[in-house]
């Protein structure tokens, strides 16, 4: 692992115009509409659609899809995300088995999984997550299975659930630089969010661990060298770096205080492999179930 050192310098002004590099073709809104259509009739939502993902066209066109398990609504309130937070409902106990079937049918050789965060849930969520895994094994043993889950309030004894039910990638998102941390992320907590992904580890050094975050925030290139370090420090093996969009003009959401040019997205890249991750994407576009499958061969 090498060390890189910050420099002192000022943050690039922010711009007030979306830049041409965002402009997507039109996605065909019959592939769509099919996509959704499937997931309403078995009550399955996706961090495509409840994220408002720019990337969902594409990935929906593929047959792909993010799953976001344990329902819709977050015990959390971040001031980057789309997701509805407030008093989650009831867990939909034929979830796992739906998204087993909802897999089987799209005939999928990569499944990303995550969930709204569930501090309400004793294991918050954790034993969810294992049953979908065992669901989709049981249908398709073959299928390789990511997930995306919340910091589990670093509870071991949850982190230990997901782990030992053997997805191929467990990922938790730092989102942001320690500098904006409290103020983008008030009740979460960066130093917790760091040992999660040490923890899992510990528990199992084998399985690949994954981190994201965004950048127009308001950081630093030092902000993000000391984050990167950070990660690495943590022993995460798998990094994505995207351009923060604002999900509304509500004053709950962050303003995007700049858009970051793609030469400076491959700066990123170069320096993050330079550090030591293993696999790297970096991109105005990128998030980090985008693409999963091609992120673990570059």
């Amino acid at each position: 692992m090498t060390q890189i050192e910050p420099k002192e310098e000022q943050a690039v002004p922010s711009l007030k115009k979306l830049p041409q590099w965002f402009r997507q073709k039109i996605p065909n809104k019959e592939t769509i509409k099919n996509m959704k259509d499937l997931m309403r009739d078995s009550d399955l939502h996706t961090v495509c659609e409840e994220a408002h993902c720019p990337n969902m066209g594409e990935c929906f066109k593929e047959g792909t899809a993010t799953f976001m398990i344990l329902g819709d609504v977050c015990t959390r309130r971040c001031g980057f995300c789309a997701v509805e937070s407030g008093e989650p409902r009831r867990i939909n106990e034929q979830e796992p088995a739906e998204v087993a079937k909802a897999v089987k049918a799209l005939n999928l050789k990569y499944v990303v999984i995550t969930s709204v965060t569930r501090d309400d849930l004793e294991d918050g969520g954790a034993g969810h997550f294992a049953r979908t895994i065992g669901e989709i094994r049981k249908s398709m043993p073959e299928v390789k299975v990511e997930v995306l889950i919340p910091d589990l309030e670093n509870n071991i004894s949850s982190i230990e659930t997901v782990v030992h039910s053997k997805p191929f990638v467990v990922g938790h998102n730092i989102e942001t630089v320690r500098r904006l941390f409290d103020k983008v992320r008030p009740q979460a907590d960066y130093e917790r969010s760091l040992a999660v992904l040490k923890n899992i580890k510990v528990i199992d050094d084998s399985i690949l661990t994954k981190s994201g975050f965004m950048v127009g925030l308001g950081e630093s290139k030092d902000d993000i060298i000391v984050l990167m370090n950070d990660l690495k420090d943590a022993r995460c093996d798998i990094l994505t770096i995207g351009q923060y969009l604002a999900p509304s003009k509500d004053n709950r959401h962050f303003k995007v205080e700049r858009f970051v040019d793609p030469i400076e997205f491959k700066e990123y890249e170069d320096l993050s492999r330079v550090i030591g991750f293993k696999h790297v994407m970096s991109g105005p576009l990128v998030r980090s179930s985008y693409r999963a499958e091609i992120v673990i061969q570059r």
